[in-house]
């Protein structure tokens, strides 16, 4: 089955790298300071080994689950597929049978949502990776659901080919 409609989207707030690698830059200090230079930094320094695992988890971890989330969107024949990988391993299905209404919509992360990723707010769930437009969907069970976009106008043109006809 072909889709209509595929956009990935991948993190891409420039301050939010920062904050990550600054992060993973000053494990990758420390480690290579003890574990290569044997200088331990600070008065009471951690064992080496749990310092190798800090390094794994926060040095190497964190950037590489950072680079690995992305929003995955596709409009099919019979609905909405939405994917956030990796915490979704298939993609969840919002079929058309579903969908009483559906809009465009632009939105503030933060303020209504808590930020972006998945995420639960007043306003229902949402999936978002950036940016403040997406469309809103209003499920038949009376759910809330916003689909973060960057091509935002695209999902719905995709979406009222199918959704109407």
């Amino acid at each position: 089955m072909g889709f209509y409609f595929r956009e990935v989207q991948r993190f891409r707030q420039i301050w939010g790298w920062l904050i990550v690698l600054s992060i993973a830059a000053l494990m990758w200090y420390m480690a290579f300071q003890q574990l290569i230079l044997g200088l331990p930094p600070g008065n009471n320094p951690a064992p080496d080994s749990l310092l190798v695992a800090l390094w794994l988890i926060i040095g190497i971890g964190m950037p590489v689950f950072m680079g690995s989330c992305r929003l995955i969107t596709e409009v099919r024949e019979d609905g909405l597929y939405v994917r956030f990988a990796p915490f979704h391993r298939n993609f969840h299905r919002y079929g058309f049978d579903e969908i009483a209404e559906y809009e465009l919509r632009t939105f503030r992360p933060v303020l209504h949502y808590g930020g972006w990723g998945i995420r639960y707010g007043s306003r229902g769930m949402a999936y978002t990776m950036s940016g403040k437009r997406g469309v809103q969907l209003v499920l038949k069970s009376g759910k809330n659901l916003l689909i973060g976009s960057r091509r935002a106008d695209e999902l719905r043109r995709a979406m009222d080919n199918l959704f109407r006809s």
